[in-house]
């Protein structure tokens, strides 16, 4: 009985030490993070274009989190963008921050490839723009046609990659998706925190004499 007890109390303990630094000191951290300036809420077909994101698995192999150049180098070279912050992600629920990084990470996309033409193009056929791509294509978020009707879009692929005597049109959840894809910019400048004192005020700005 007593090991029990013991056995329990262990348990008990451990749970609340994993919880402490897993969740609570977390929360802690980051509860009163503000939007950067630069960062806009996402739009409805934003939205309905992250669902999508979501719904069609791209989380598993794509991150969105690049990372410091002391911790991951590559990360900088690739061209991925500055390394995130937690102000980045305020308008994210739940956040895709991914741990898989199968393609690359995408939080910088909007930036790196703002052409929708090629977003669209690159979900219908990846290997016609990038050769060695392992991406799967999404024929089911295009329509096939003869003709396309008024107002509808079609896509402008390379030479060869459109099925013969068709056009490709685009369906509203690949329009959405692409709009999601072209919102992800996270490069506006981040600002270091403001300076507070031991109260956790802010400090007041050093003068010539007290900095010299």
């Amino acid at each position: 009985m007593e090991n029990e007890v013991k056995l329990t109390a262990g348990a008990m303990v451990t749970f609340a030490i994993a919880v402490s630094a897993l969740v609570i000191l977390p929360y802690i951290q980051v509860r009163d993070v503000k939007p950067p300036e630069g960062l806009k809420p996402y739009t409805s077909a934003e939205l309905r274009g992250r669902a999508s994101y979501i719904s069609n698995g791209c989380v598993y192999c794509h991150s969105q989190q690049p990372r410091s150049a002391s911790f991951a180098p590559a990360d900088a070279q690739r061209g991925w963008g500055r390394p995130s912050v937690p102000g980045d992600y305020v308008y994210d629920k739940p956040h895709l921050l991914g741990s898989m990084r199968t393609g690359p990470d995408l939080l910088n996309i909007g930036v790196r490839q703002p052409s929708k033409d090629w977003q669209l193009g690159h979900l219908y056929q990846p290997r016609a723009y990038v050769a060695e791509s392992i991406m799967p294509s999404y024929p089911y978020l295009f329509d096939l046609k003869d003709k396309a009707d008024p107002g509808e879009e079609t896509l402008n692929l390379p030479p060869g990659t459109a099925p013969f005597g068709k056009v490709v049109v685009p369906k509203p959840e690949a329009l959405d998706l692409v709009k999601y894809l072209q919102a992800l910019k996270r490069d506006y400048p981040i600002l270091p925190p403001e300076p507070k004192d031991a109260s956790g005020a802010p400090a007041a700005p050093a003068t010539a004499a007290s900095a010299s």
